[in-house]
């Protein structure tokens, strides 16, 4: 049987009252920022989002897009552990496909559905201020660990919060590429998750989303996680139920979590209108990460 379309407005009421005035940051990449349909839905789910009292924040990846550029260039890109390798060839490749195509595509969808959406680079403003990332790695116990250089590739200090809310109240959108600035006024490469976290935290959100391209988080048994605390997080990530790319998502999320955030959900972004069906049903589709067990959605 078809929904009600009334029951189904109903069902969203509590958490539309709820949710008015809270920000939100929401992490967008993977597959949903591919698939035009998805594209659309996601813009289309910002701008009402805005329009009932809620105050989002994106801040978006990238990485496929930087590949098929790169390639053209006739660049490989390449990896350590994890993070791209980012010389200052591919650091100007990274700034103009982040800031520049990526950006402005997704601030233009938003405007599209009515929203008023600006793109914005953690070099406006001072809006991430950065430092070049170390990376450890003891392949050895036995051995002292070795220092890994990826390049231009940073990590957040410091972010200039005041934009960002400046702006929201304003009515605006805020879009926001995962480049930074150092205090020498070099450019960084930042991890979109990572952004996303240290936003978070310094606008003390209501909630962090992350869109991914899977449901969630799965337990040992291949079954979704639909709420979990972080001393459990910390508990699966030890006894290596979670692994992958899905342990740094996390340790993001605790990190945000530890900076007053109140909560960070992960949903998959392939789904039609997932962040509406996370925030305002409610079952939700995906997993909530909380600082402690017991809080309700």
């Amino acid at each position: 049987m078809t929904p009600n379309v009334a029951d189904i407005l109903i069902e969203a009421l509590p958490y539309i009252r709820y949710f008015s005035g809270m920000t939100l940051v929401v992490k967008y990449g993977g597959n949903a920022m591919v698939d035009e349909q998805l594209k659309e839905d996601f813009a289309r789910d910002i701008t009402l989002m805005k329009f009932i009292g809620l105050h989002p924040v994106v801040v978006h990846g990238g990485g496929p897009q930087i590949n098929k550029v790169l390639e053209r260039m006739g660049i490989s890109p390449r990896f350590v552990r994890g993070m791209r390798f980012t010389d200052q060839e591919t650091m100007d490749v990274v700034e103009m496909v982040l800031g520049g195509k990526v950006n402005k595509s997704i601030v233009a969808q938003i405007n599209r559905q009515g929203g008023k959406s600006v793109g914005l680079t953690g070099k406006d403003g001072g809006l991430l201020q950065a430092e070049k990332l170390q990376i450890m790695h003891q392949p050895d116990e036995n051995k002292p660990p070795e220092i890994l250089d990826p390049g231009l590739v940073g990590r957040v200090t410091s972010v200039n919060s005041e934009l960002i809310s400046s702006l929201s109240a304003q009515g605006f959108i805020p879009v926001i590429a995962p480049v930074g600035v150092g205090a020498a006024g070099e450019t960084f490469n930042i991890n979109a998750d990572l952004v996303a976290s240290r936003v978070a935290g310094s606008l003390k959100s209501g909630r962090l989303i992350y869109l991914t391209d899977v449901d969630g988080l799965m337990d040992a048994r291949g079954n979704l996680v639909t709420s979990v605390d972080a001393p459990t997080v910390t508990k699966m990530i030890q006894e290596g139920t979670i692994s992958g790319g899905m342990i740094p998502k996390l340790e993001y999320a605790l990190d945000a979590l530890e900076n007053d955030v109140e909560k960070v959900q992960i949903i998959n972004g392939t789904k039609r209108h997932a962040l509406l069906l996370e925030l305002f049903t409610d079952q939700g589709i995906g997993t909530q990460v909380t600082a402690q067990s017991g809080m309700e959605k």
